[in-house]
């Protein structure tokens, strides 16, 4: 086009592609690209498909829309604020600035509209799994013969780099395995990636890849309005798999200069480009951040129509309400995260001596019929990681009542999906894996926490007391590096006290995950039995007092705990008075007052801390560190423990020596 554009869809799509260069070249940073030749189809998803309310984005029956391709972020901030969203043109004009609205990635915790955080390649179209298996779920549960309560899609779009990454692939196989027909995902295939042409990286042939998936395939023109609708209306219909709709676009459609290259990827186009780039597109030269009147009223309409769809669906549930009251009055409270108090009335108290992922498992099905919207699910490991929910079966395409995720051996998949389950709302989920594979996890465990999104992850087998297995799959730096990851919980409990506590935190963090970090080995119960009000929901205790004034303290957490017990009475026969203390979660400890944290860790009280795995960090708390700073063996737990120095009489001994000093 070489004049003003007159048409009303193409006006409204080149205003999503002048907003985002001009937003762009404002800030000089960013990704122009994607936004200009993915707009069209955007347009006709927002415009004639997706379910929602600008005016109250929590709406709990909207579709949920999921750019994974989050650094085409301009994309979704232009139809945030044009369809009304609590989102300015000021905020727009503030592109990745300081405290803006508009952050260089989606992030669910800055901008209203956002469903997720969209960074990480991949993770958005994997966490989509996650919403979509909830959908299924709760639908299976609510719903009642004429009352279709809960019926929405996840829609989305990725791009070339998202299906690189290894994530997709695991989750995608996932979805087609449970045949999730609520998921539409649009693939921008625009065969352009930061680096250069796909061509160079990426030959396979996606299409048949996700057939192979078993999931539905349309392949249509991106920059076609009509193709992309008559494709999700197609794929609406189609609810027996999950829809890929392959759309082929031109990355930096109509800058005359960058359009079709990797120089429209990740960087402003430049003034002189932008000014080309309009004047080929029929944009007005000035103002920048130009919305044309006709543009922004078709776009605000999504105001009065999600009104409505949200006022019917609201009629509707005044219907189910009156049909089923105390199925209605269940699920008013779990869309507000109100999960009761029943559960907490049901924690068992755990006085065996027994692995603590064995007493996770209790706690859980003894709390399991009071939370009936809780998932469980591992990754190929339920057996050893105890997660299951009894008596309720696997969740599968034909039991979407089950309430055991089967993840299969795809751990990454798996915690993203527990990030989707919980982001989507009325559910809470958890999963179950080894400790030292939470390293295929990071990236999602990681994101969790920027979302201030309160998953719970259940990694057990977590130090070299798993035993035979080898260092291969004994976890030794990895209690430390999780740690390093703000916001997030790392509990590991001493016993089955403290399991319960651990179960009890989880369930009742509004904005923090937690990581439960379970033995495979037995432990005795060493803490107090009040798990309802156990000084544990401090991060860290003083479970045994010195026999007199203490001269010095031993710190422990898991299992190791005992150690440090037994290390305290060897001390106190030998007239050296020791205190003990327990310390399930630094991060717990952190938030506690400055008082109390110099109670349990007074100045100048030299402090021992012992922990199976590597010393690093432990000197902010302790003047000397038991633990393990190498790889362990292939050999019985009890054994490695004694050659690695993970005892009583190595902690007497480094306690002496401070003493001495």
């Amino acid at each position: 086009m070489s004049a003003i554009a007159t048409d009303i869809d193409q006006i409204c799509i080149n205003t999503i592609r002048g907003l985002s260069m001009d937003a762009v070249q404002k800030a000089n940073s960013g990704h122009p690209g994607l936004p200009m030749g993915a707009a069209a189809m955007a347009y006709a998803l927002w415009t004639k498909h997706l379910r929602h309310n600008p005016k109250n984005p929590h709406w709990f029956n909207r579709d949920r829309f999921i750019l994974s391709a989050g650094h085409g972020s301009m994309l979704l901030y232009s139809l945030l604020f044009l369809t009304g969203y609590d989102l300015s043109l000021d905020d727009i004009k503030q592109f990745r600035q300081w405290r803006s609205k508009t952050p260089g990635h989606p992030e669910n915790t800055h901008t209203p509209g956002v469903e997720m955080a969209t960074g990480p390649l991949g993770q958005g179209f994997a966490t989509s799994v996650g919403y979509a298996i909830a959908e299924k779920y709760l639908s299976s549960y609510f719903n009642r013969p004429g009352h279709d309560i809960i019926d929405h899609f996840t829609l989305g779009i990725c791009s070339d780099g998202d299906l690189m990454e290894g994530i997709t692939n695991e989750a995608a196989s996932l979805a087609g395995h449970l045949k999730l027909g609520k998921i539409i995902f649009l693939y921008d295939n625009n065969h352009i990636s930061l680096d250069g042409p796909t061509s160079d990286t990426f030959t396979e042939d996606v299409v048949a890849r996700f057939r192979a998936l078993d999931w539905h395939v349309i392949e249509v023109n991106g920059m076609d309005v009509k193709e992309v609708d008559d494709a999700i209306t197609v794929a609406k219909l189609h609810t027996e798999a999950p829809t890929l709709i392959s759309a082929e676009t031109i990355i930096g459609f109509g800058s005359p200069n960058r359009q079709n290259t990797h120089l429209a990827h990740g960087e402003a186009l430049g003034p002189d480009e932008v000014k080309l780039a309009k004047q080929t597109l029929g944009i007005p030269l000035e103002p920048d951040f130009y919305v044309p009147d006709e543009a922004l009223k078709f776009y605000r309409e999504a105001v009065p129509k999600g009104a409505e769809e949200e006022a019917d669906w609201d009629k509707k549930f005044a219907a189910y309400a009156t049909e089923f009251p105390e199925l209605a009055k269940e699920l008013r409270a779990l869309i507000k995260g109100d999960f009761g108090q029943a559960w907490i009335d049901a924690l068992p108290v755990i006085d065996d001596k027994i692995a603590t992922r064995a007493s996770s498992g209790k706690v859980l099905n003894a709390i399991a019929a009071s939370l009936p919207t809780m998932i469980a699910g591992s990754a190929d490991l339920s057996g050893s990681t105890i997660i299951t929910i009894k008596d309720d079966g696997q969740f599968q395409a034909d039991n979407p009542t089950g309430r055991t995720m089967a993840y299969g051996v795809r751990e990454h998949a798996m915690i993203a999906a527990v990030n989707g389950i919980n982001l989507h709302g009325a559910c809470k989920a958890y999963s179950g894996t080894f400790l030292v594979f939470s390293d295929y996890c990071r990236g999602s465990i990681r994101l969790a926490a920027i979302m201030e999104l309160p998953s719970i992850y259940v990694f057990t087998h977590d130090s070299i007391g798993l035993g035979e297995d080898g260092p291969t799959h004994q976890p030794i730096e990895h209690l430390m590096a999780l740690r390093a990851i703000p916001n997030l919980d790392v509990f590991r409990p001493a016993d089955g006290h403290e399991t319960a506590v651990g179960w009890k935190v989880a369930l009742q963090s509004k904005k923090t995950p937690t990581l439960m970090v379970l033995t495979r080995q037995a432990v005795p119960n060493l803490t107090p039995s009040d798990v309802k009000n156990h000084p544990a929901e401090k991060g860290a205790y003083v479970l045994r007092e010195a026999s007199s004034k203490a001269k010095c303290q031993v710190v422990g957490t898991g299992s190791e705990v005992s150690v440090a017990v037994e290390a305290a009475e060897a001390l106190e026969k030998e007239g050296i008075p020791t205190r003990v203390i327990s310390m399930p979660s630094w991060l717990l400890f952190s938030r506690q007052s400055e008082e109390y944290q110099k109670s349990v860790f007074p100045k100048g009280l030299p402090t021992v801390s012992v922990e199976a795995g590597t010393t690093l960090g432990w000197a902010k708390y302790a003047q000397a560190q038991v633990g393990i700073d190498h790889f362990g063996a292939s050999a019985p737990g009890p054994l490695l423990m004694e050659k690695f120095g993970i005892t009583a009489a190595h902690v007497v001994e480094l306690a002496k020596g401070l003493l001495a000093e």
